[in-house]
C-alpha cells in the first residue's frame, strides 16, 4: 500500500517540487518526494521525527524520557527508561499543546496520529504555522483534516494518495509541506475532558525550490447562501498558487438524491461566473449516478469507495428505496484530491460548491421529468490549496458546541 500511494504522490505533488528542484544549482537541488521510481536515488536530505519523546526531532533524542517523567511510567516501572516509556501526551481541558517544532529548510512528509481520552475529534484543533508566521496557515478539527469527520466509532477506511484511515483509528496524511526557517504544529484541546495523543511527524532536513508553494489546509461549516444556493468552500486567497483538494462532510435532510450542485472555481478576477463549473456534486467527486449500484436482489444501493484521488465515505450504505425518498437524516464524506489535476490561480482564488436537490422525484419518476430543489443541507469542509506567503486571514472558526452540533434541517 505505501509503495503504491508514494508512488502515485510522485507523479503528483512530487514532480512539482522535483521540477523545482531541477532549476536549482547542483549543491542545493531538493532531493525529489519519495516514491517507487526514485528510492535507488542517493541523497544529502536527512531523516528526523517528531513525537511526544522528541519535540525538535533533533537527532539521538529519541526514547530518552526519564522514568518519573513518562506517561507510560507504570506501564514501564519494571524496564525503565528506553522502553517505551513516554509513547503519548495527555492535553488537558481547555489547553493547547506544541506537538513540534522544527527548524528547516525541510520538508515534512507524513503525519501520523490517533487520539484517545474522552475528546471529540472536533475538539481537537490542528494547526500548523510556517517560517515564524503570526497566523496559521493549516487550521481544522483533526477529524476533518483526514476526510474523517463523523468522528469516533464512524471512521472510514480510506486509502488514497495523500490520506490513509486505517483501523481502527489511524489518521494518516501525505501531503507534501515544505518549510524555509521553521515548522511548528500545535494541538488545541477545546473540550473539556482530556486528549491522549499518539502521533509521529515524519520530515526531512533537505533544500526547498524557490517555486516551492506553502501548504494551506482551511475548514467551514454552515449552509448554503439561501439566495445563490451555493455553499463556500475556499474565499479570500490571494497570491500565487494552486488548489490541491477538497474533503466535503455532507449531512442530507431532504428526500431522495441529495448531490446535484455544482462545483465551481472562481480563478484571477472572476466576478459573476466561474473559469471551472462543474455537472454535479457526486461528478466532481469522480463518481456518477448518485453513487449507486444495482444489487442481487435488483435494487439499487448508495456505494462507498475509497481511490487515490477521490471518496464517497457513507456512513450507512443508503439503499435506494421507498425510505430514500423520504426526509431523514443520512450523513456522507467526499474527498477529491486534486493530484494531476491542480486548479492553478496567479492572484486569487474563490471555490464554491451548490447544494442542489431534486423536486417531484418518486420511484417511478425521476431524471428528465423532475426538476432541480435547492437544498438547505448542513455542511462542512477542509478545502487544501499551496501558495506563496502571506496568506490571507482566516475565517474564525465556530466555538466547541457549534463544531459538535447537528443542526435541525431548516425551512425552506
Amino acid at each position: 500500500m505505501g509503495g503504491r500511494r508514494f508512488g502515485r504522490l510522485w507523479r503528483g505533488v512530487g514532480a512539482v517540487l522535483a521540477a523545482g528542484a531541477l532549476a536549482l544549482p547542483a549543491a542545493a537541488q531538493q532531493t525529489p518526494a519519495p516514491g517507487v521510481q526514485s528510492l535507488f536515488l542517493l541523497s544529502d536530505a536527512r531523516s528526523r521525527e517528531i513525537g511526544p519523546e522528541n519535540l525538535t526531532g533533533a537527532p539521538g533524542m529519541g526514547a530518552r524520557t526519564e522514568l518519573k517523567d513518562g506517561s507510560a511510567k507504570y506501564a514501564a516501572k519494571d524496564l525503565g527508561r528506553g522502553w517505551k516509556v513516554n509513547p503519548y501526551i495527555v492535553i488537558p481541558a481547555g489547553k493547547t499543546f506544541t506537538l513540534g517544532d522544527a527548524k528547516g529548510p525541510g520538508v515534512i512528509n507524513h503525519i501520523w496520529m490517533t487520539l484517545g481520552g474522552g475528546a471529540e475529534y472536533r475538539s481537537a484543533i490542528l494547526r500548523i504555522y510556517w517560517d515564524g508566521e503570526a497566523t496559521p496557515s493549516v487550521e481544522t478539527p483533526v477529524g476533518d483534516f483526514f476526510a474523517a469527520g463523523w468522528g469516533r466509532g464512524a471512521e472510514p477506511v480510506i486509502d488514497s494518495a495523500v490520506v490513509a484511515v486505517n483501523p481502527g483509528s489511524g489518521l494518516n496524511s501525505f501531503w507534501q509541506m515544505p518549510f524555509r526557517k521553521r515548522a511548528r504544529l500545535t494541538l488545541e484541546n477545546r473540550s473539556a475532558q482530556a486528549l491522549v495523543i499518539y502521533y509521529a511527524v515524519d520530515y526531512a532536513l533537505t533544500a526547498v525550490p524557490a517555486n516551492a508553494g506553502y501548504f494551506h489546509a482551511q475548514f467551514r461549516m454552515g449552509k448554503a447562501d439561501p439566495k445563490t444556493g451555493d455553499y463556500t468552500l475556499l474565499d479570500g486567497v490571494k497570491g500565487h498558487g494552486q488548489y490541491v483538494g477538497t474533503y466535503l462532510r455532507h449531512r442530507a435532510f431532504s428526500p431522495g438524491w441529495w448531490g446535484e450542485g455544482e462545483a465551481k472555481f472562481y480563478i484571477d478576477g472572476d466576478k459573476d461566473f466561474p473559469t471551472i463549473a462543474g455537472t454535479g456534486e457526486e461528478d466532481y467527486f469522480l463518481g456518477s449516478y448518485s453513487y449507486q449500484r444495482k444489487t442481487a436482489q435488483g435494487g439499487r444501493v448508495e456505494t462507498s469507495y475509497s481511490a487515490a484521488y477521490s471518496g464517497f465515505l457513507s456512513v450507512r450504505d443508503q439503499p435506494i428505496d421507498a425510505d430514500y425518498l423520504k426526509p431523514g437524516d443520512r450523513r456522507y464524506g467526499e474527498y477529491r484530491w486534486h493530484i494531476l489535476d491542480p486548479i492553478r490561480f496567479r492572484s486569487d482564488l474563490r471555490v464554491t460548491i451548490q447544494n442542489l436537490g431534486w423536486k417531484g422525484v418518486t420511484p417511478t419518476k425521476f431524471i428528465g421529468e423532475a426538476t432541480y430543489l435547492p437544498l438547505h443541507d448542513d455542511l462542512s469542509s477542509v478545502a487544501f490549496w499551496y501558495q506563496a506567503e502571506p496568506h490571507a486571514p482566516f475565517p474564525k472558526l465556530p466555538d466547541d458546541g457549534a463544531l459538535n452540533a447537528l443542526p435541525k434541517p431548516a425551512a425552506p
